[in-house]
Parts: structure tokens; C-alpha cells; sequence
């Protein structure tokens, strides 16, 4: 299986479709991580919330149970200190939730900016090159098989233009009788146009 031409002009085009579509990728993958990173900047309030909110349930905890050492009184100190404790840890939970909704959307934006645009160059690029590869092993078979250049010939002879096929070299009586007769210069000539519009040498 050959995956270029062996014809300059054709190989040029198809390694220049390559690069191109190898570029768009890679320019949709770099898109998708800075939009990220810019919406992953939105979970900074988060972070600040669950620092925040730690830090004062852990110095309202620490006060509830120095409260608690006071005799007599230390339960009825402590319990106010300990309902405000489970505030802070409360908005520590908030803080946290909203990070995960921040990570969440930042990696489905991302995964989107990626896979559409992929798809979209994928199907822009793939399918020609997949049937000029399967184009190009038919036509390299069926030159290398019995008679390959005379069914190369005809088949230049009926799918070639009329313009095409008169701006050619022809022998007296027209391409058309001469490979009738079997003329093996304009079979090989023929089957020569035949490779090389398939990309390929003769």
C-alpha cells in the first residue's frame, strides 16, 4: 500500500494536505487547553471559599475546646463555637462544589474544542486520501496483471475527455483503432496518462 504519489505535483499536494490538517489539530488541541486554563481561573472564589471556611472551622474548633475547659460554663461556651464551626465547614463544602463544577465544565469545553473541530478536518482529509491509497493499489494491480496495460488504455480511452484525448499524439485513423489493432506505443502511451493521473509511474 503506498501512501504518497510517486508524481512530484500530486505528492507535493498530498504532504501539503497532511501538514495542513496535522496543523489544524494541533492548533484545535492548544485552543482547547488555553480555554481551560482561562475557565479553570473561574474556580479561584472556590479555592478562596474552602480556605477560608477551613481555616475558621479549625480555629472555631480549637476555641470550642478551650471553651470547654472553663469550668461550669464550658459546654454552654463551647456549643455556640461549635454551630459556627460547622458554618465554616459548610462554606468550605460550597467552595469545593464549586471547583468541581468549575473542573467540570473547563473539561467538557475542552474535550469539545478538540473532538469538533478533529472530526470536522478528519472528514475533510481522511476520506480523499483513503480512496486515492485504494484508487492507487486497484490501479497498480491491475497494470502488474495480464493485459494490465491494455485495460489501463481503455480505461483512459472511456473516462478521459474528448479535449483530453485530442490533445494527445494519435496515429492515423485515432487512439481508439490504433489500440484496437494493438498499437503498443499508444497502449503504453495511454497506460502511462492512465498512472499518472492515479499518481504513479509507469
Amino acid at each position: 500500500m503506498r501512501l504518497y504519489a510517486q508524481t512530484p505535483a500530486r505528492r507535493t499536494r498530498q504532504v501539503l494536505a497532511d501538514l495542513v490538517a496535522v496543523v489544524l489539530i494541533y492548533a484545535a488541541v492548544r485552543l482547547a487547553l488555553a480555554v481551560r486554563d482561562a475557565i479553570m481561573l473561574l474556580a479561584e472564589p472556590g479555592r478562596e471559599a474552602e480556605s477560608a471556611g477551613t481555616g475558621l472551622s479549625d480555629g472555631l474548633d480549637d476555641a470550642g475546646d478551650a471553651a470547654s475547659k472553663v469550668p461550669f460554663v464550658g459546654d454552654q461556651l463551647k456549643k455556640p463555637l461549635t454551630s459556627a464551626a460547622d458554618a465554616g465547614t459548610g462554606l468550605a463544602d460550597a467552595g469545593r462544589s464549586l471547583q468541581d463544577a468549575v473542573e467540570h465544565v473547563a473539561t467538557l469545553t475542552a474535550v469539545a474544542l478538540i473532538v469538533i473541530p478533529t472530526v470536522f478536518v478528519l472528514l475533510l482529509w481522511l476520506p480523499p486520501r483513503l480512496r486515492w491509497i485504494r484508487r492507487s493499489t486497484a490501479t497498480r494491480h491491475l497494470a502488474a496483471g495480464p493485459g494490465g496495460a491494455d485495460l489501463l488504455a481503455l480505461r483512459v480511452l472511456t473516462s478521459h475527455s474528448q479535449r483530453e484525448l485530442a490533445a494527445m499524439p494519435a496515429p492515423p485513423g485515432g487512439l481508439a483503432a490504433a489500440w484496437r489493432r494493438g498499437d503498443e506505443q499508444v497502449i503504453a502511451a495511454l497506460a502511462e496518462v492512465g498512472l499518472r493521473r492515479a499518481g504513479l509511474r509507469a
